[in-house]
């Protein structure tokens, strides 16, 4: 695979304010899925779901996290309207050379088991090394898990250093093989394939909009 590859409504009225919303739900849960592999983030009663597939080292992945896109998709899931599953690629390792996306896997990993998950992954896209660059070191994630306030401490730290979820890393890589993702990001919402790498669709402000509207999970 290649990075360049790819690399019910809920009404919204007067009375549904988004920060009156957001104060009244707080903390979006996080959690493994039954899977073993699908990291869910979400709350109980979101009508859809955007199922995200990334590589930490993709420098795609991060033109997608900085676009209008993602920010409507992360303002969506917090507010209920969608909730976003992930699941995390490390095929740059191999043909890059070197262990990056494997250890940011692993890193990320442990912020999930501290309630952390999708902070920390906000963290690591908005400081992405060069792709070429193996930069995702141990001691780069856990200087940037510094930046979540109450992700460090004995348990992840431990974890981001010994490669804890080692197995994790290779079973949410095999998990991508096994659903024929061809490049990263790749982004099917409610099972439907929506995009492969960036276009409008998913990375404008009008265009997440849309996709999501169209397929129920908003509206305005």
């Amino acid at each position: 695979m290649s990075a360049a590859a790819a690399c019910g409504n809920a009404p919204r009225t007067g009375e549904d304010d988004p920060e009156l919303r957001r104060a009244a739900a707080g903390p979006v849960p996080e959690k493994l899925d039954a899977d073993g592999t699908t990291i869910h983030v979400g709350r109980k009663l979101a009508m859809g779901t955007m199922h995200v597939y990334e590589d930490p080292r993709c420098p795609v992945c991060k033109e997608f996290e900085d676009s209008d896109g993602a920010r409507v998709l992360r303002e969506s899931t917090e507010l209920g309207y969608v909730s976003t599953d992930y699941t995390l690629a490390s095929f740059l390792d191999d043909g890059l050379g070197g262990g990056g996306s494997k250890r940011a896997v692993n890193a990320l990993r442990a912020a999930l088991e501290e309630g952390h998950f999708a902070e920390y992954h906000d963290v690591l896209y908005a400081h992405q090394p060069e792709e070429s660059v193996d930069g995702y070191t141990t001691a780069r994630l856990l200087a940037l898990a510094s930046k979540v306030e109450g992700l460090r401490g004995p348990a992840f730290d431990k974890a981001v250093r010994t490669m804890r979820y080692a197995d994790f890393v290779a079973e949410s890589e095999a998990a991508v093989e096994k659903d024929r993702i061809q490049g990263t990001p790749s982004f099917y919402l409610d099972d439907e394939l929506i995009a492969n790498g960036t276009d409008d669709t998913v990375t404008t402000e009008a265009g997440m909009n849309l996709t999501l509207i169209t397929r129920g999970s908003r509206q305005f």
